[in-house]
């Protein structure tokens, strides 16, 4: 009597366990800087998805900057990133090392490309064509905290002018600052609030569709005519594409779940999972290594002097 009483006792322990353990709703964060409803409405099908495959409800938290990602990761507010700027995994890693576990490299599925490009965008009928045209123009920034649309061209405007953003590159331009993303970035050339800015793009597949992946191709929802109205005149070298992260405060058992779930998702739902991250992307395998240049690159600048 006592063992049927212990081993009852022993199964009753392991199932307030597993009841604890496996949350009953997760947060999926998702970078500011986008149209709102679009990117919440892009994420649905994850919701769907996994809660299909986990049982699990899925907040869809959009944020109005990449910093709210980053401190929901951080502070263990987010648990899901579908792709996360380079640049913020480098500031999360930078800050904790053991705060997220990376799921894995978004590639691109035309030529399993691992990386995309910064690019500044003027009007297209507009008389710039280069960098060097610049001089004297409103320039704009989409996200500190983001990758392509701060820290690479950042670099590269310090390289070639000089100076830095907080003394516009020497004088370079005629104002510098930040629109508060990419789409603001977009919206802000054709209306003529900038006369240039930066945006990320792959720089693959069909150019009048805006690429296979990047901000301009999620703009074309809204305006079909986009790729008429602007000019790429600047392209980046190569930046590692973004990765998909979960955060490690979650029950390790339910964390390889979902991790499983989403690379499940990638492979046999991957209209879903591209709609999420924001072209047509799978996942990869990956690891710190890939991004250690831009880890190395956002440490660099965090102890810059200006």
């Amino acid at each position: 009597m006592k063992k049927v009483f212990a081993l009852g006792m022993i199964a009753a322990s392991m199932a307030t366990f597993n009841a604890q353990a496996a949350p009953k709703e997760i947060n999926l964060g998702i970078l500011g800087g986008q149209n709102a409803a679009q990117q919440i409405g892009d994420n649905q099908c994850v919701a769907e998805f996994l809660k299909e495959e986990l049982g699990v409800k899925t907040n869809i938290r959009n944020s109005t900057d990449y910093n709210a990602v980053i401190q929901g990761l951080l502070g263990n507010k987010i648990d899901l990133v579908i792709n996360m700027s380079p640049k913020s995994f480098a500031e999360i890693y930078l800050n904790d090392p053991d705060a997220v576990e990376l799921v894995g490299i978004t590639v691109d599925n035309t030529d399993d490309s691992r990386g995309y490009h910064s690019v500044i965008l003027v009007k297209s009928d507009s008389e710039f064509k280069s960098i060097e045209d610049l001089k004297g123009t409103d320039f704009s920034f989409a996200d500190p905290n983001s990758t392509s649309g701060f820290l690479i061209p950042n670099n590269q405007l310090e390289q070639s002018l000089g100076g830095n953003m907080d003394n516009a590159y020497n004088g370079y331009f005629k104002s510098v600052g930040f629109s508060g993303g990419h789409e603001q970035d977009i919206v802000g050339v054709i209306n003529g609030q900038f006369d240039a800015a930066v945006t990320w793009s792959s720089m693959l597949g069909n150019e009048n569709e805006g690429y296979s992946a990047g901000a301009i191709r999620r703009y074309l929802d809204h305006d079909k005519d986009l790729m008429s109205k602007i000019r790429i005149i600047w392209k980046s070298p190569l930046i590692a594409n973004g990765p998909t992260l979960v955060s490690n405060n979650l029950e390790p058992k339910f964390k390889a779940d979902l991790t499983a779930a989403i690379k499940k998702l990638s492979a046999e739902q991957n209209e879903c999972f591209s709609k999420a991250a924001g072209g047509t992307l799978h996942l990869a395998d990956t690891n710190v290594a890939e991004y250690q240049s831009i880890i190395d690159l956002v440490k660099a600048t965090k102890f810059a002097k200006r």
